[in-house]
């Protein structure tokens, strides 16, 4: 029988052990030390079993040969029994190795201490991993140091996904520096326009939009890369600008998370909203508050945003018009299949925004 072969063992090998006999071969070549009796066969039955690929190495003969290797660990590194015992495991090293990984190593052995560190290795057919190394000194009962124990598990995709995270925080970082200098052109064009067409209060608004949508996407790049944002962090950054004294801007919110193409929709919509109530609404009273309330909708399938407004100006619903904030609002929500519910109370504007979660 092949003990090294792919397949998984049947239930009858698990029950006598065969689908790899190197533990008990290594414990009938080893009866003086402590794997014997039942600590023998636990010995046995853990080595064999165990999906961790395990040795053993002698520290006391000459240059801490490899005496053990468990199935798992030949498959890991791909060489056979014979090639693996009795060669030290700098064989697994190759080129690209760090060599400060190494020295940690060899000072942990020196030193019969504990370490765990990442270690490029090479397979038999020249492939590289990355091994989580696990190393240790094992006593006998006297306190006599007789093998030094060493697990291997490949960490490679671990690896990957952490390049892959740190590449995404850097590029992140890199296009909010690139988006930073973008809107700041755009309003500069906005107003050198403005001034040469005699529109600087147009010019202004398309410039507070501007801004909006900016404070909306900067603090949220750094997820970016998730592409699912809480959109807390984007409620905040469009709305806190109009609280200056912190005191007249109430938020109220789970960590809800959403696309990440729905935080533009979603910050000037509270833009428009927050600029009209500048002007018209609760902010534009002494006292006058805002209070914003965000969450899933009891099915889960849609953002649903309560802007409150209270202590402001009496409002008149029969006088009110339609301005150019709501055509864009309204024009925004339609777009991305989205709604508004607009009802003037006396003191303020209530509004009820719902957006599909999943919207792109």
């Amino acid at each position: 029988m092949n003990t090294d072969d792919e397949r998984g063992p049947s239930r009858a090998d698990q029950a006598s052990m065969r689908f790899d006999d190197a533990p008990e071969r290594f414990r009938a070549g080893n009866t003086s030390d402590q794997f014997s009796g039942a600590s023998g066969v636990l010995f046995e039955q853990a080595m064999a079993q165990t999906r961790m690929a395990i040795c053993l190495c002698d520290p006391h003969a000459e240059d801490m040969p490899i005496v053990f290797a468990n199935r798992a660990f030949r498959r890991l590194t791909g060489y056979s029994e014979d090639e693996i015992v009795g060669r030290n495991c700098r064989f697994l090293q190759g080129p690209e190795t760090d060599q400060e990984s190494v020295a940690r190593i060899r000072k942990a052995l020196e030193t019969e201490d504990v370490v765990v560190v990442e270690v490029l290795n090479y397979r038999k057919n020249g492939t590289t991993f990355w091994n989580a190394l696990h190393l240790g000194p094992i006593y006998n009962d006297k306190g006599e140091l007789v093998y030094f124990f060493g697990s291997q598990w490949d960490v490679s995709d671990v690896r990957a996904s952490r390049a892959e995270e740190q590449h995404a925080k850097e590029m992140a970082r890199e296009l909010s520096h690139r988006m930073k200098n973008m809107f700041a052109v755009i309003s500069g064009i906005v107003n050198v326009t403005g001034r040469v067409r005699g529109i600087q209060s147009e010019a202004a608004e398309i410039n507070a939009r501007i801004q909006a949508l900016g404070r909306a996407y900067e603090t949220t790049l750094d997820e970016a890369s998730s592409g699912s944002i809480a959109i807390g962090e984007a409620i905040r950054a469009v709305l806190s600008p109009y609280d200056q004294d912190g005191q007249r801007l109430d938020l109220r919110g789970n960590g809800v998370s959403m696309p990440f193409t729905t935080i533009s929709v979603i910050g000037l919509v509270l833009h428009e909203l927050a600029a009209n109530s500048t002007k018209y609404g609760a902010w534009a009273a002494e006292g006058g508050k805002v209070e914003v309330k965000w969450g899933l909708s009891d099915d889960g399938e849609s953002l649903v945003i309560d802007w409150i407004e209270t202590g402001g100006p009496r409002v008149d619903p029969s006088a009110i018009e339609d301005g150019t904030g709501t055509a864009i609002v309204d024009r925004l929500l339609s777009t991305g299949r989205g709604s508004i519910n607009r009802t003037w109370n006396e003191s303020g504007l209530n509004a009820v925004v719902t957006f599909p979660a999943g919207a792109n």
